[in-house]
């Protein structure tokens, strides 16, 4: 899978984008984000509130639990507004 970390995530992690594997470990959102915050201090606190970190999974905003597979890009980001 591509990770990608966008705007103050980016910042925060020292990291703009990453390949990791689907394994038993990392087979849905959940367990990606759980992963990812047991990584080290400034992973988890990037992750510490999942309520201002969005998620899109290929290209499509998720906000709920989905399988992963190799070959998925998914991207963190934090709340965009328009206007």
């Amino acid at each position: 899978m591509r990770i990608l970390y966008f705007a103050w995530l980016k910042t925060k992690l020292g990291i703009s984008e990453e390949t990791v594997p689907c394994s038993e470990e990392i087979h849905d959102v959940d367990s990606l984000v759980g992963w990812i915050k047991s990584r080290g201090p400034q992973f988890q606190d990037a992750f510490i509130d999942m309520d201002v970190v969005r998620i899109a999974v290929n290209q499509e905003y998720v906000v709920s639990n989905i399988s992963l597979k190799d070959g998925d890009e998914v991207a963190f980001f934090p709340p965009v507004t328009g206007g």
